[in-house]
């Protein structure tokens, strides 16, 4: 089926292709312009022509992608190109990227049973992989070019009586920064739980915070959970174990609390490391059906970060992705002055995680050239160096957090200065995936027969 260059008023930008979100099958798809928005255009012979919205405001989508990129294929490939992607993945040498991120599903079982989650947790009866057979994953993960950044998923790792020993079993296999997804029920009830984890050699904790107010939780959890999150980062606080909050956006939900949600982690700081942003995707379980109404592209994000903030953060602070392709993500750093200034940092060319080329801003950007492999290694090393609570004097690396001494948590609530980090990321569904994305993706996802599998293809339902 020929989509044509012109449909209506649609202008065609680029191509790409996707797969056709009834029965998966791999379909040309086009990326097109119509008014101030981008779609991706698609047609299968079989389920007709379908047509979602990945970007708001073209002339940042004309710009935001600028930085050039090398190839560079994962030093370690456990597929062969056959069927083509996204079918191939183990991964395969037509994969661009290497990869800095690991999840870890250990557990299906869950202590929620929320309307939206991406796993659709708590839905299997499956028993959980064996500790020994976690090592066992991490051991191939060494042996795929290892060690990279490990998060702990699920399901709710949290009911896995053996937790902390498994953080600690792995730590020893050599992988350095172990993050924990979670809601944070377990830490709210246990104080002592934080500690221990901790004391295992958990680096940080991504907590699922969708806003300020009990309603939004009543919608999107099934149940009051504002003072449990409250409850969970203080203890996590006191043991020194840094927390990222992670709201899942989903609109005219709680879009309009993420300036509370953003002031909330910076009283909450240094315990709150960063906010990491996650719009609503269209797999597991989520509330209606996919359509352009509801879909929340990066652009708004960080437009509505700069309007709820009264531009304390400005939209020229926040940057594509170095490593990863440009349109997944964005980043800013900030520093927080013990006076209540919030200064943004400026960024050398070519930095680290989900961050930038040079100094630019949402509209525009200067093109830059590193190689995709060095860029997955920065954002290793960004995430361990900024998302947990620094427990050790820096380096004298440029990467490192300026010389302040944070020799313990005590010094570091002293310094005049502490870092804090805003981004997103918007994962794709089988109605806006992207091959050209997914191929350069550095999210993976460890699947059952030990496979790496971008995570995006890895949730890919139809």
């Amino acid at each position: 089926m020929n989509l044509g260059t012109q449909v209506e008023e649609s202008t065609l930008l680029s191509t790409t292709e996707s797969v056709c979100p009834v029965c998966l099958e791999r379909i040309p798809a086009e990326r097109v312009a119509e008014n101030d928005a981008v779609f991706l255009r698609k047609a299968c012979s079989k389920h007709g022509v379908f047509k979602t919205v990945i970007w708001r405001g073209l002339a940042s989508y004309q710009t935001w992608g600028g930085e050039t990129r090398v190839s560079s294929p994962p030093p370690v490939c456990s597929a062969n190109v056959a069927k083509g992607c996204p079918f191939d993945c183990g991964l395969c040498p037509d994969h661009r990227q290497h990869t800095c991120c690991v999840v870890l599903d250990v557990t299906q079982r869950c202590n929620l049973n929320c309307p939206v989650c991406f796993a659709s947790a708590g839905s299997s009866a499956q028993p959980d992989t064996t500790l020994e057979e976690i090592l066992g994953w991490c051991r191939t993960l060494l042996a795929n070019g290892g060690p990279f950044n490990i998060h702990l998923s699920g399901g709710e790792p949290t009911v896995r009586h053996d937790l902390p020993e498994l953080i600690r079993r792995i730590r020893a296999l050599g992988f350095s920064y172990i993050q924990l997804n979670t809601n944070g029920v377990r830490l709210a009830l246990d104080e002592e739980y934080a500690g221990e984890l901790k004391d295992a050699g958990l680096s940080c904790v991504f907590l699922q915070f969708d806003g300020v107010t009990e309603d939004i939780y009543e919608v999107m959890r099934g149940r009051h959970l504002l003072e449990t999150k409250i409850t969970a980062i203080q203890h996590c606080g006191r043991h020194e174990l840094g927390v990222v909050l992670v709201p899942t956006l989903v609109s005219k939900v709680n879009t309009s609390q993420i300036g509370d949600i953003l002031r909330t982690a910076m009283m909450l700081a240094p315990a709150v490391r960063a906010v990491h942003f996650q719009p609503i995707s269209y797999f597991g379980r989520f509330p209606g059906s996919p359509d352009d109404d509801n879909r929340i592209t990066i652009p708004e994000v960080i437009q509505m970060i700069a309007e709820q903030t009264a531009g304390q953060f400005k939209t020229g602070n926040f940057y594509p992705a170095s490593g990863e392709n440009p349109y997944c993500s964005f980043h800013g750093k900030f520093w927080l002055y013990s006076d209540g200034r919030i200064v943004p940092t400026v960024r050398p060319a070519a930095s680290s995680c989900c961050g930038p080329a040079p100094q630019s801003n949402l509209v525009q950007l200067g093109a830059t050239k590193q190689a995709s492999g060095e860029g997955a290694r920065r954002a290793q090393r960004f995430v361990a160096q900024h998302w947990a609570i620094p427990t050790q004097a820096p380096s004298t690396s440029t990467d490192a957090l300026d010389g302040i001494d944070v020799s313990s948590l005590d010094a570091f609530l002293k310094e005049d200065k502490q870092s804090f980090c805003i981004s997103g990321m918007a994962f794709q569904d089988a109605w806006n995936l992207d091959l050209d994305r997914l191929r350069e993706c550095f999210l993976h996802v460890l699947s059952p027969d030990q496979k790496l599998v971008p995570l995006c293809a890895y949730n890919l339902t139809g």
